[in-house]
């Protein structure tokens, strides 16, 4: 069996390293071994925080809203289970912006639930 030399393919997968790490502070950036490390660890929080993210807005979401709600006399709880009984189907997201970018609307979604909180 013929010999197989190395260079070329590990120089391109060495390369490829560095080039991804590009940006990373200290030795993670220039020194291959370092580098790896980096980037593996880079790709382990990148796959975790892609997950968190998701959690991290709905709960910013449900801040947005609870604030708002208080200001029409309302908790987020009583306000979302009113929504419900009002068969209003808004999602989170769409709530939190209207909190935040229109008022007047939120208000009308609050006195919905509250209405149909009471009756």
């Amino acid at each position: 069996m013929s010999r197989v030399k190395r260079s070329v393919h590990g120089k391109k997968k060495r390369r490829a390293v560095l080039e991804q790490t590009k940006g990373f502070r200290g030795d993670g950036h220039s020194h291959y071994r370092n580098a790896k490390e980096a980037l593996t660890k880079a790709d382990s929080y990148r796959y975790r925080d892609r997950r968190n993210r998701k959690r991290d807005f709905r709960r910013l979401w449900i801040v947005r809203i609870n604030a708002a709600a208080r200001e029409n006399g309302l908790t987020y709880g009583k306000m979302m289970h009113g929504l419900s009984l009002a068969e209003i189907e808004v999602d989170r997201k769409i709530l939190a912006d209207l909190a935040v970018r229109d008022p007047q609307a939120f208000t009308r979604f609050a006195m919905r639930a509250q209405e149909a909180l009471d009756g």
